[in-house]
């Protein structure tokens, strides 16, 4: 993709005729901080809550159902995503029903498997930091007076593949699994027995092994495994230590099965890694 935002603009819904079915020639992003309401798109209604992020493809029919007496802010991007050369989110044009959409108008839309994935409507409540900069892209839209677009642009590509990594990540959603992660996130080096997890859970061992599946989609011995790694591997770039010195914090007998177990999960020895380059780290 080649991004390219061509105008942002704050605007409150207020329930006027303006705000009915309609199509657009670009790709829009439009983010509402506050509910309730409803926003309308491919014939679907969908409720606008707190964070709300809809995102319309050229020529997708969207409508809003606004309340006059409930108006609601929203922050609005328009944009190309495949066209730098004669952008047309420099000058949109709307097409409001009955008017038929006219395709050759439009800024181009590949197929794409990546942002077809993407859903039309979501939110961001979950992502504070995509919330965050979102409005960051649209204050330096707003306040940069010289190399506006090419800030405006980097910030909003890597935005867009953010919000698309935050989308397909798988993140747990049990509570009894994220608070025992929080706690295995913190401290991986203590190799705490799988057995002690699923009774600090309240679990029995069957049940627990089949959740702890589910919600992370690795086994307990698979997740210590690879925490584990990832200890190592900050250990490896952010300290000192030696590579048996590691070895031992980490809780292994020796150096020799920590240096197979780390070939075998980054492709190269701890040494290796150290020296660089990184490319292959997961």
């Amino acid at each position: 993709m080649t991004p390219f935002v061509g105008d942002y603009m704050p605007y409150l819904y207020d329930g006027s005729s303006n705000e009915g079915l309609r199509t657009s020639n670009v790709y829009a992003i439009h983010l509402f901080p506050e509910g309730p309401g409803e926003m309308e798109v491919d014939g679907v209604r969908h409720p606008i809550g707190k964070r709300t992020l809809v995102f319309l493809r050229p020529g997708q029919p969207h409508a809003f159902h606004i309340s006059p007496r409930q108006p609601l802010s929203s922050h609005n991007l328009y944009f190309d995503l495949w066209e730098r050369e004669r952008p047309r989110s420099l000058n949109r044009i709307f097409f409001r029903y009955p008017e038929i959409y006219e395709p050759e108008t439009g800024t181009p839309a590949p197929a794409c498997e990546e942002l077809d994935a993407l859903p039309s409507v979501s939110s961001l409540q979950a992502h504070p930091h995509l919330y965050d900069l979102f409005l960051t892209i649209a204050r330096q839209f707003e306040g940069l007076s010289r190399y506006r677009f090419e800030a405006v642009n980097g910030l909003f590509y890597s935005w867009m593949l953010s919000w698309h990594d935050a989308i397909h990540t798988r993140r747990p959603s049990d509570y009894r699994i994220v608070r025992l992660l929080e706690r295995l996130d913190a401290r991986p080096e203590l190799r705490e027995p799988v057995a002690d997890w699923w009774k600090s859970c309240g679990l029995k061992r069957t049940y627990f092994h089949e959740l702890f599946l589910r919600e992370t989609g690795l086994t307990p011995k698979a997740y210590q495994h690879k925490q584990l790694m990832k200890r190592a591997a900050q250990l490896l770039q952010e300290s000192d230590l030696s590579v048996t010195a590691i070895a031992e914090k980490l809780g292994y007998p020796s150096i020799h099965p920590f240096t197979r177990h780390f070939g075998a999960y980054y492709g190269v020895s701890p040494r290796q890694f150290r020296l660089g380059p990184r490319g292959g780290v997961r």
